[in-house]
């Protein structure tokens, strides 16, 4: 009996110890890299950080409140179709409150708690942003803006809000409800069970066999473009351009070879736009003379017989 006693005193410690999680507590390590911006090494971060500073429309803090949000996948076990969620999903203050948030990530991945819409001169990028590798906790504060407003609250990390991790917060009376809240607001797109996944995979093969069966379609060729097309002329390795370069190569060369030895790559240029420059007035000189001699001869007037 003692020996029974003892073997069930042995495993309810063992269970305990086994379902106790062990946070990391990161409160204590931040570093504050100003503009509201705190971050460890271990993996926590804390944006939008405001314990002090008033926002416009605010006269005092009216109330200061805190809140301990966990966050997680058995969490979205009530909500079927989830695989995170948070452990609230509507929460309600009032106006230029001063509201600190302890989030506690119950998984072992990363998850966040943002806040979008607040106003962007007091913080950055309009958030405010808890965000940690669970399981672990972090703190933040920040001070409510005025006004009846309802912001959003997600976790950004990919797929994570589409999977559940979402919430809405209200200032006042808030301005109505954000859809696809779980549990709060129906979804945007419903989810569809009625369909299983068998008949889902039979729909897609016959798809498939039909594309596949399908006869390619033909090249189609107007009969105008049919007539006025030209068939593709072969072109020789030597063009008539080729030729006439090489020839000139071959002439000039040695005379080229003979005008230029011993002159510097300065004086070749030089030498060679002087030769461009004379062969131009040469040219203008002759088309000039040759014009003189047509309009000379319209109007020369033939002797009167």
């Amino acid at each position: 009996m003692v020996k029974f006693l003892a073997v069930g005193g042995l495993a309810i410690l063992f269970s305990a110890s086994v379902a106790a999680v062990d946070y990391q507590e990161h409160d204590g390590m931040l570093m504050n890299h100003g503009d509201g911006h705190l971050m460890d090494m271990a993996g926590g971060m804390v944006m939008g950080q405001n314990a002090d500073t008033l926002p416009g429309g605010c006269d005092s803090i009216s109330e200061t409140k805190e809140i301990t949000v966990h966050a997680g996948h058995k969490y979205a076990e009530k909500f079927p179709g989830r695989m995170f969620a948070f452990d609230t999903q509507e929460y309600q203050f009032k106006p230029c409150t001063k509201l600190t948030v302890h989030f506690v990530n119950e998984d072992k991945i990363r998850h966040q708690w943002m806040m979008h819409g607040l106003p962007k001169y007091l913080y950055p990028k309009g958030m405010f942003h808890l965000e940690v590798s669970g399981p672990a906790k972090i703190s933040g504060t920040l001070i409510l803006p005025p006004g009846d407003k309802t912001y959003l609250v997600h976790c950004d990390i990919a797929q994570h809000m589409e999977k559940g991790m979402k919430a809405q917060l209200k200032v006042g009376k808030g301005d109505g409800d954000l859809p696809s809240i779980p549990g709060v607001t129906a979804n945007v797109i419903a989810d569809d069970y009625k369909v299983g996944l068998p008949e889902l995979i039979a729909t897609a093969a016959e798809a498939d066999k039909q594309a596949a069966a399908a006869p390619p379609a033909p090249d189609v060729i107007s009969p105008a473009a049919a007539s006025t097309a030209v068939p593709a002329q072969p072109e020789g390795f030597f063009s008539g351009v080729m030729v006439i370069g090489l020839a000139a190569g071959l002439l000039l060369g040695p005379y080229l070879a003979r005008k230029f030895h011993g002159m510097s790559a300065s004086e070749i240029i030089a030498t060679i736009f002087e030769g461009v420059a004379l062969l131009v007035e040469r040219g203008v000189k002759l088309l000039s003379a040759l014009l003189k001699l047509v309009s000379g001869n319209k109007s020369n007037v033939l002797p009167k017989v």
